[in-house]
């Protein structure tokens, strides 16, 4: 199916003058995930992150070090799969001209990837779309969320950004990450499979004007709410008419989620500036409101995750396969009330597939669980007032030492990160060094950074903050990050223990506190490894768990759980 799919594009290459054509993972709104997977249809490779370059003989698929495993697998017959990074500047395209939809792009990903050896054509039309016809899916309207939840007003929020304006001489902010739009605003919406996305751009001038462009239907909610005016609303299709209205002036647009196309009409009536949207550190920086609702969203989260580990670690039969395992913690998860769905494609890797750092198991490709090999579960839910994001690695038998000390070494690396002295090592690149110098020690590492940041109720990967080696913006009181280190063997098992920490303050210093709430395997632990202090850590984390868990649990549960302390 892929390769006839590459033939009928391939057949429009010559009506456009191209050489081959470019196919990102991202839909105009650069969102990580979307309903609207123009990658995976042209490749079949399924993962978050990816870009594949389709020529008239051959193809190339890049992506990032997490799912090298995964491309091989889904698309190497059809691709030769690449480290992404080897896209920058390339000589693989020389002299090649390359076909784009505009809207897909920023200009510096251009500059990057392409402009030093090859040429580009800019083509209006998406020629996947041409050859894919897509059904029209059901829009619905977005929804404001209240200040009860969100801690703060959209009136307030607007005021910091405007100040923002102010101060660095600006005219406006074109906004065009939807998760951005959704703080600013205090709405959600439903045009994203595992995030309360609200799929739309916005215009902010400096004193406090803004304009949503979106369709109407999508507004309908927040006009009836008063929380916009009708003539705020701007739709997609009079975009070029409305801003040809406003007054002239500079405009400042994100390089990293401003599409070439906007980025080309905007130049046509303002200065363009070039700096990163001021919302994604104002975002970041969670408040008092979010986070204790982040707080009470983990226990809730922590009951279901609990519940789930017993009922798996118990069972007297392993007769399930990882299809089975993943649908059973999404039915303890809708046990609540408060839960809405996942925040992302749940990671349910028994053995070899333990390996596969972003494996999805489906239906028709997934693996019964063996009692001789380990288990790892990556998984999260959106609830109404939070986002999780909690791995566990499980084992159902006693496991060879080899398995035990890595495991152990991945479990010093993460209290390393969740005990860092914040006032020292205040970026993420020091805190990774930290994370990884146990494994490092036995000449082990892995292939992804150690924790990303986590939206509120919004994206489970939101920046600019992330604990990795080349993240290298502070650590401030609010931040939400995860704390995930890991080791994978290649056709063996893959480790990750991940928990969500958030940045508390007292007297003046800053610390991490675990927001996530489960039992760590003391199964896979060798004891012999760990210090006292690292031993104390662990009996305060699992006393925690107990203490906050433990009234929601069933008398068997309860007394399961008090073993870990």
């Amino acid at each position: 199916m892929i390769k006839k799919r590459i033939v009928k594009l391939r057949s429009l290459f010559k009506h456009y003058d191209i050489d081959g054509y470019v196919v990102p993972k991202n839909d105009e709104f650069f969102s990580e995930y979307s309903n609207q997977d123009r990658l995976k249809f042209i490749s079949n490779f399924s993962g978050s992150a990816g870009l594949a370059i389709i020529l008239k003989d051959r193809n190339y698929l890049f992506v990032d070090g997490r799912y090298t495993i995964q491309a091989k697998i889904e698309s190497a017959k059809e691709f030769k799969i690449k480290d992404y990074f080897k896209i920058i500047n390339t000589n693989v395209f020389k002299h090649l001209n390359l076909g784009i939809d505009p809207k897909l792009f920023t200009s510096k990903q251009i500059k990057n990837f392409f402009l030093k050896h090859n040429r580009i054509t800019i083509i209006k039309k998406n020629l996947i779309d041409e050859i894919f016809k897509t059904q029209n899916k059901k829009k619905f309207p977005f929804y404001s969320i209240d200040k009860k939840i969100a801690g703060e007003n959209h009136i307030q929020k607007i005021s910091k950004v405007s100040s923002y304006l102010k101060k660095n001489k600006l005219d406006y902010l074109y906004i065009t990450a939807p998760e951005n739009i959704a703080w600013l605003l205090n709405i959600r919406g439903y045009d994203n499979p595992n995030s309360p996305i609200p799929n739309c751009n916005l215009i902010l001038d400096k004193d406090k004007q803004f304009y949503l462009i979106v369709e109407n239907i999508k507004s309908l909610k927040l006009v009836s709410e008063k929380k916009l005016k009708k003539k705020q609303i701007v739709d997609p299709k009079n975009f070029y008419n409305f801003f040809k209205k406003l007054k002239k002036g500079s405009i400042s647009i994100d390089e990293q989620t401003c599409s070439l196309y906007f980025e080309k009409l905007l130049k046509e009536r303002f200065k363009i500036i070039k700096k990163e949207d001021p919302i994604y550190l104002l975002k970041s920086i969670k408040n008092k409101t979010e986070i204790k609702n982040m707080i009470n969203t983990h226990i809730l989260d922590g009951i279901a995750l609990t519940k789930f580990i017993y009922w798996i670690k118990n069972k007297k039969k392993l007769d399930i396969t990882e299809v089975d395992a993943q649908n059973k913690l999404e039915k303890i998860r809708k046990m609540s009330s408060n839960y809405l769905f996942p925040s992302f494609n749940t990671i349910a890797g028994s053995g070899k597939n333990g390996a596969i750092v972003h494996y999805r198991a489906t239906k028709h490709k997934t693996k019964f669980l063996k009692k001789d090999e380990i288990f790892l579960c990556d998984s999260g839910g959106q609830y109404k007032f939070g986002t999780t994001d909690v791995t566990r690695t499980i084992c159902f038998s006693n496991q060879k030492n080899n398995i035990k000390n890595i495991f152990t070494n991945v479990l010093k690396g993460h209290i390393a990160v969740a005990e860092t002295n914040l006032n020292k090592k205040n970026t993420g690149k020091l805190i990774d060094i930290e994370a990884r110098k146990f494994l490092k020690r036995k000449g082990l590492d892995y292939n992804h950074g150690t924790g990303h940041g986590v939206g509120f109720f919004l994206n489970v990967h939101e920046g600019p903050q992330a604990i990795s080696k080349f993240n290298s913006v502070k650590i401030q009181k609010g931040m939400i990050l995860s704390n995930e280190p890991g080791y994978y063997k290649k056709n063996k098992f893959g480790i990750r223990i991940e928990n969500l920490v958030y940045v508390n303050e007292a007297k003046k210093k800053l610390f991490f506190t675990n927001l996530t709430l489960a039992p760590i395997d003391k199964d896979l632990i060798n004891f012999r490894l760990l210090t006292n202090k690292e031993k104390n850590y662990l009996f305060n984390y699992h006393i925690e768990v107990y203490s906050k868990l433990s009234p929601y649990l069933k008398k068997n549960e309860k007394k399961w759980l008090a073993t870990f302390i």
